[in-house]
């Protein structure tokens, strides 16, 4: 039985590679290689974190980082080359202008030698991450050259004012499948074009369960260690999260909390705390790579993500660390920011009457009153007969169910057309459209 690399070689088409806060690109890369999938991987621009997860090393993918030019001789040198390599270069770019004059020119061309790259190396099809620069790029190199893209669709090349409404319905529309993270997203992206139905796929971000094992929590700590995760910027809402421990310690609920990550809020952050007189309460703790984020995650009782939606638009699409600390066993406080009620929920019925168990305790978005809620929660944790160990299950099973990267994967890979037929059939009428 031929392997999926017998017939497919599939190029991953990131901005960043690699980048410290993408920690389910890896993950989904890693899973597909473990299938034993032949990947490729392109970058746009060259990373600037300063630490990497160790995860990276493991990655067997060739990584090419493509040149950027910034001068027009360099740009014409890309042209050229694929007038001479690529069938219909000339019709093709023509074709596509109506789109091409709303991109950079340094952009356009490092498209266009995408495509020649992709043709050299035997790419059969394409996948990109977020439908801004790396879908666009994946856009015009699949027009220029033939071969078929896919795009995962997240938060931020969705939901911000600075999304350029054209360029992401042409994105959308040329694409052979386009992937949404959560049952909102899907949801978003036809209310953009009713006429993508066919091509809209729900595709969750996976999460390698193997490093995450479960822990049956047990009763919540004096003071409650109260743990926040996630780039220091407005969307996650830490702002409410020193806030409510100022609350917590003024109302005499001890509480300690940690936030982890670095970010254009750090100093603001800083400063709040001080301000509120939390010195002893609340640390920034910086970024920890994965190995260190399993030690924060066990040294916690809850897991707060108070997340907002920005003043610019910008809101989360459904955070990794939620999932992290559900499939650890640690209870989750969150906020109904897109996609995240379909991980964090509280106990009901579905449409069909089926019982749902609660995962998690899920909070208004909205800012005004947000601290307040968000202490209150707080404090429902911290109390003993709260059902701490009853909801980490269901999280657990929540997780195991929807968010294997195994699963989603392989569900990514039969899109692609390029897993083993065998078992396909039953796999994708799974998906949900």
């Amino acid at each position: 039985m031929p392997s999926p690399s017998d017939r497919s070689r599939v190029a991953y088409v990131v901005k960043v590679y690699p980048r410290f806060s993408e920690t389910f690109v890896v993950t989904e890369i890693l899973a597909r290689e473990a299938a034993g999938e032949d990947l490729a991987i392109y970058a746009l621009r060259p990373t600037t974190d300063a630490r990497f997860h160790p995860q990276i090393a493991a990655v067997q993918a060739p990584v090419t980082h493509l040149p950027r030019a910034h001068r027009l001789v360099g740009e014409w040198e890309v042209f050229g080359r694929a007038q001479a390599e690529l069938p219909g270069f000339g019709p093709a770019l023509g074709e596509l202008m109506p789109l091409l004059v709303r991109m950079d020119p340094s952009d356009v061309a490092q498209a266009v030698d995408l495509a020649v790259r992709l043709r050299r190396d035997g790419i059969t099809h394409v996948h990109a991450h977020f439908a801004s620069l790396a879908a666009r790029t994946a856009m015009v190199a699949s027009a220029l050259t033939g071969i078929p893209y896919t795009v995962t669709t997240h938060a931020k090349d969705l939901f911000h004012e600075d999304v350029d409404q054209v360029l992401l319905r042409a994105v959308l529309g040329r694409a052979a499948n386009v992937i949404a993270i959560s049952d909102y997203n899907r949801r978003f992206l036809l209310g953009i074009d009713p006429a993508l139905e066919p091509t809209v796929r729900l595709v969750r971000n996976g999460l390698d369960l193997t490093r995450f094992p479960f822990r049956e929590p047990g009763a919540p700590r004096t003071p409650l260690r109260v743990l926040g995760v996630g780039r220091l910027v407005e969307k996650k809402g830490f702002t409410h999260l020193v806030d409510a421990a100022a609350e917590l310690v003024a109302t005499g609920t001890p509480v300690a909390v940690r936030i982890v990550g670095d970010g254009e809020l750090g100093d603001r952050l800083a400063a709040q705390i001080a301000d509120r007189g939390l010195a002893g309460t609340v640390s920034l703790v910086g970024p920890r790579s994965q190995a260190e984020l399993v030690e924060e995650l066990a040294w916690a009782d809850v897991l707060a993500a108070p997340c907002v939606v920005g003043a610019d638009g910008n809101a989360d699409g459904l955070p990794t660390v939620i999932l992290e600390a559900m499939a650890s066993g640690l209870p989750v406080v969150a906020t109904d920011v897109t996609g995240i009620p379909e991980a964090v929920h509280p106990a009901g019925v579905t449409e069909t009457g089926e019982p749902v168990e609660q995962t998690g305790i899920l909070l208004r978005a909205e800012e005004e009153w947000l601290t307040d809620r968000l202490a209150a929660a707080l404090r429902e944790v911290a109390d003993p007969t709260w059902p701490r160990a009853e909801v980490a299950r269901a999280a657990r099973a929540a997780v195991e169910r929807d968010f294997d990267t195994v699963r989603q994967s392989r569900l990514l890979a039969e899109l692609e057309g390029a897993a083993d037929v065998t078992g396909t059939v039953d796999v994708l009428a799974e998906v949900t459209r």
